[in-house]
């Protein structure tokens, strides 16, 4: 079950927690997860979010593997062009 980093105006909902663990074997599985144990979250993803796994930041791969023992982090999504 991947430890997970939440970072910056993510925080608040999941209850204000720095680190949480959700089970995922890819970004899809571990937002649907995500969602389920952390109801207000739900929203933030909807309006987008970023999964950084290993350093490599993804915003719309959620097939994406997430390797045992992967450093993932969540992020707020920046706008900009």
């Amino acid at each position: 079950m991947p430890q997970v980093r939440v970072f910056g105006g993510l925080r608040d909902a999941v209850n204000g927690a720095e680190s949480i663990q959700v089970e995922g074997t890819s970004i899809r599985e571990l937002l649907q997860n995500l969602s389920r144990d952390y109801p207000p979250m739900r929203q933030r993803i909807e309006q987008g979010i970023a999964i950084a796994i290993d350093g490599v930041i993804y915003r719309d791969d959620w097939e994406q593997r997430i390797p045992e023992g992967a450093e993932v982090g969540l992020l707020s999504r920046i706008a900009g062009g």
